[in-house]
């Protein structure tokens, strides 16, 4: 006998227990609290993102713990460590209490010591196939981030480069190793 799968609406009834968790095709993923590394590397791109939004009127930065409901039936609720969701958007759906009802226009992931690299493909890969526009991953360990656009459109960044916002958030320009002081 299978257990039936968690809804998105389970998901958010549940009790508080400390942890965050995601939903993926209807069965829970716990998630490990962030380090301090993590939690510093996010909060760096995370102010760099919400200024540039918030001074340009362009939409909503939302932190990690907000979830996205990418799929039903079964249900998938994603949250990535940050998320942009331009204005227009914001305007049609409302602000509303539970989960987003779809992707964020910008996903980004930072690389924990606890994740896996199949599990982080995918993540991107659901992003991208929800309608997230570009999806930029972050890995501490090697300095580098990764850009997605698509699953053909693939761009490394070393410490060097800069980070732009292309498409999504145009003029929105953070040089890479920024991301790490």
């Amino acid at each position: 006998m299978h257990a039936r799968p968690i809804t998105a609406d389970d998901l958010l009834r549940m009790p508080d227990d400390g942890f965050r968790y995601e939903l993926v095709r209807g069965a829970l993923r716990k998630m490990t609290p962030a380090g301090f590394q993590h939690g510093r590397i996010t909060i760096n791109i995370t102010n760099s993102l919400d200024q540039f939004v918030r001074a340009n009127n362009l939409g909503v930065i939302c932190a990690a713990e907000t979830g996205f409901k990418l799929a039903s039936d079964p249900d998938m609720v994603r949250a990535p460590d940050v998320a942009f969701v331009r204005q227009e958007r914001i305007q049609e759906v409302g602000d509303i209490e539970g989960y987003w009802p779809g992707a964020p226009d910008l996903a980004v992931e930072v690389v924990s010591p606890s994740d896996s690299y199949s599990e982080l493909e995918g993540k991107v890969f659901d992003w991208l196939m929800a309608g997230t526009q570009t999806v930029v991953v972050v890995n501490p360990r090697k300095r580098a981030v990764t850009v997605y656009r698509s699953l053909t459109d693939i761009k490394i960044l070393m410490e060097n480069d800069t980070l732009e916002g292309a498409e999504v958030l145009p003029g929105w320009r953070m040089p890479v190793k920024d991301i790490f002081l």
